[in-house]
């Protein structure tokens, strides 16, 4: 990588007509180039192929090759076979010839048996030998102590993708410190992922508002979140899945001559960490990972989204509407048949049957 911590995830790409808007991406990769900014992420299976062609299009078509940065994800798919194809799919697509990063995708005791079996670690290693990977490594969410056991059975891994971000630092269920201080035991460098929690950072509630506005009433919301996970070190590089021309802006107007956080900036992150501890809302980053698989097609990161409008902010009547808008035209919340696919791959390890029934008991009355 060449300049700046600053990555752009390709998954939450802007929108037209149900399609990604390529024209709207091309403006938002020239901008971050421009910046000094070259990571860009993206993975198999976002949208279905669509994040991959996107950064074709918008990316790989339009720049020299040795000018950015790529990096895609090989994710755990019904065969062993087809695992193996995703690396040929996935340079089909970009027609990047190379990745320089290449992840096993959200590696975890849920789905390791698979990557074992299908003998992925040797795979990406042979990828690396005939030059079409540089470098690999793996995201992950689980455990510390998992994530030893990978570091020690595979240390031919460089570098770990981890979620970090202040909310989530001190949480017992995601554990980002720890998982943190263990990949630094090992020397391996971090790429950070959900630095702003899927958004939710970026908006925050009226009490973190609050303590981040009488600091600095000029500094966006996403800013704190993007320089509380750069200022840590050991990090190559800080993804932010940004979809649209002015959060691409934002982001680089502070990222571009990057700051620490100072002393007392510190000390307010640590006030806003009691308050995210403190707070009733279901901490779901709408990654969607969870509706791919579901039976019922429940829409369950906008059924929570609504839920949280009075966990949050007490919006009992704007929580309602988008409740209805969530459940339009496909099942509510009371129809889950409780089949616990989407707990097994919740990144959050979300007690999402739990919290269906509990937006039916709300919403539905049931």
């Amino acid at each position: 990588m060449k300049n700046g911590k600053l990555g752009f995830g390709l998954m939450r790409l802007p929108q037209k007509e149900g399609e990604i808007d390529i024209e709207e991406v091309k403006k938002m990769v020239d901008l971050f180039l421009a910046s000094g900014f070259t990571y860009f992420d993206t993975a198999y299976a976002y949208g279905e192929g669509a994040s991959e062609r996107a950064a074709r299009d918008a990316i790989v078509r339009r720049y020299s090759r040795d000018t950015f940065t790529l990096a895609t994800k090989l994710c755990k798919l019904d065969t062993p076979e087809m695992m193996h194809k995703e690396l040929e799919i996935s340079l089909e697509r970009t027609e990047a010839k190379y990745f320089d990063f290449y992840l096993l995708h959200a590696v975890s005791r849920n789905n390791i048996d698979a990557f074992n079996e299908a003998k992925i670690w040797d795979f990406v290693k042979e990828a690396q030998e005939k030059g079409l990977i540089r470098r690999w490594g793996f995201s992950f969410h689980d455990s510390p102590e998992f994530l030893e056991k990978l570091l020690l059975e595979h240390p031919d891994a460089s570098f770990v993708q981890l979620q970090i971000n202040y909310a989530d630092w001190n949480n017992p269920q995601i554990q980002s410190r720890a998982c943190y201080e263990v990949a630094r035991k090992y020397n391996k460098e971090i790429i950070i992922m959900e630095p702003v929690k899927g958004g939710s950072l970026a908006n925050p509630s009226d009490q973190v508002k609050t303590l981040f506005q009488k600091y600095n009433p000029n500094a966006s919301y996403a800013s704190w979140a993007l320089r509380f996970a750069s200022s840590l070190e050991g990090v190559l590089a800080v993804l932010s899945g940004m979809s649209t021309l002015e959060q691409v802006e934002d982001n680089c107007s502070f990222m571009k001559d990057f700051v620490p956080l100072n002393k007392r900036e510190y000390e307010i992150i640590q006030e806003a960490q009691k308050l995210y501890a403190e707070s009733p809302r279901i901490a779901c980053t709408a990654c969607h990972y969870c509706t791919h698989g579901c039976p019922m097609q429940i829409r369950i990161p906008e059924i929570f989204a609504a839920r949280n409008l009075v966990l949050e902010k007490g919006d009992v009547n704007g929580a309602k509407l988008a409740y209805e808008k969530a459940v339009e035209g496909t099942s509510l919340a009371s129809e889950c048949v409780a089949c616990g696919q989407c707990e097994g791959i919740c990144p959050q390890g979300l007690k999402v049957i739990q919290k269906l029934a509990e937006c039916a008991a709300f919403f539905e009355g049931k």
